[in-house]
């Protein structure tokens, strides 16, 4: 295929908001400057127009009135267009959304897969919907794309394992420029820490404030817990503060859109979660040279490896927690290693691009 007489389309289930700019924004600017250096067309389909950062210069088609799914089949039914490519993100997999561009268009079809799976899987009757969608809507995607290991083989165990060869995995990746490195040795006793988070149950932190009532008393004195983020959870995560008496310790700092330059103010970052894809905030972090403190689940033991770059408890497990973050706090436990060299290596924004862009060469 001529690369250069290529025009594609790309459906992301993202809201654009100025005041939460992170990896997935850097990543949509960055692609599309590099479709255009090739002279490949792009559209873009989100729920929202944006004009913040480089949103400006994309080329974007929103209707806060419908979800990106309809806009988009609305769009191809009644326009002219000759898109190459389909390229979903954040959208639901083997739906008949999919059957609806291959019955209208003769792109090839690809679909990211961003979306964690519940700690505890499926229910049975949603296991069977799943497989039973696989085999009837899987066969108009012509190529899966998990953001981990972890999202690659969930697909399979999803929708069937008849779709492995349609399977590949693209990490995501962090702009690792814009992320400013630790560079002075990092506190042993009484360490800061950070959260960075969507509020919401899922992400754990509930957890998090439930392991620190639990530690002696004297070890709260000076601890120090910044929360950036916001959420649906927030106040009954706030109230929750307020119970255990903890305002002293958290301190809610919302959204943020120069974490880039932040992570470097503190020592540890804990992600508490229950379900994720691959955390973009975990690489943020690391690339910032700050060890994280979080669970074994999605594709986190993919990049964090326990007493090296950071540390893995299990999920929920709120005694376990206290005792580790005792013994952090304490300087019993303490991770030496510059965790940067690793995101830089394997993750970084430039690589994230280079495997996406090249499977418009395919």
């Amino acid at each position: 295929m001529d690369i250069e007489r290529q025009h594609i389309a790309i459906i992301c289930n993202y809201q654009l908001l100025e005041d939460r700019v992170g990896g997935m924004d850097y990543f949509f600017w960055a692609f599309d400057t590099v479709c255009k250096k090739n002279k490949i067309k792009v559209d873009w389909f989100f729920p929202n127009q944006a004009t913040h950062g480089k949103y400006s210069e994309l080329n974007i088609i929103a209707d806060k009135t419908k979800t990106v799914e309809t806009n988009f089949s609305n769009y191809i039914l009644n326009n002219t267009t000759n898109y190459t490519h389909v390229i979903t993100h954040f959208v639901e997999l083997c739906t008949s959304f999919f059957a609806t561009i291959k019955k209208e268009l003769s792109a090839t079809v690809i679909a990211v897969d961003h979306n964690p799976r519940p700690l505890d899987g499926y229910p049975i009757k949603k296991k069977v919907i799943k497989r039973i969608k696989g085999m009837l809507y899987g066969k108009h995607i012509d190529q899966f794309i998990g953001v981990s290991e972890y999202t690659s083989d969930a697909i399979l165990n999803d929708f069937g394992s008849f779709l492995k060869p349609k399977i590949k995995t693209v990490y995501n990746g962090v702009l690792i420029d814009d992320i400013v490195s630790k560079t002075d040795t990092r506190t042993k006793r009484n360490p800061k820490f950070l959260v960075v988070s969507h509020l919401r149950f899922s992400k754990g932190i509930q957890d998090l404030i439930q392991a620190v009532s639990a530690l002696p008393a004297i070890l709260k004195d000076n601890l120090c817990i910044d929360i950036f983020g916001d959420g649906p959870y927030k106040k009954a995560l706030h109230d929750l503060v307020i119970f255990y008496n903890l305002e002293h310790v958290f301190s809610f700092k919302g959204s943020s859109a120069t974490l880039g330059t932040t992570y470097q103010h503190y020592d540890y970052m804990i992600q508490p979660t229950h379900m994720e894809c691959f955390s973009l905030s975990i690489l943020e972090s690391l690339a910032a040279n700050i060890p994280v403190i979080t669970t074994p689940v999605g594709g986190n033991e993919e990049v964090v490896i326990h007493n090296k770059n950071g540390f893995i408890f299990k999920t929920k497990d709120v005694n376990t927690l206290a005792k580790l973050l005792q013994a952090i706090i304490l300087g019993e436990k303490y991770i030496s290693e510059n965790t940067r060299g690793l995101i830089e290596s394997k993750f970084s924004i430039d690589k994230m691009v280079q495997h996406h862009f090249n499977e418009l060469k395919q």
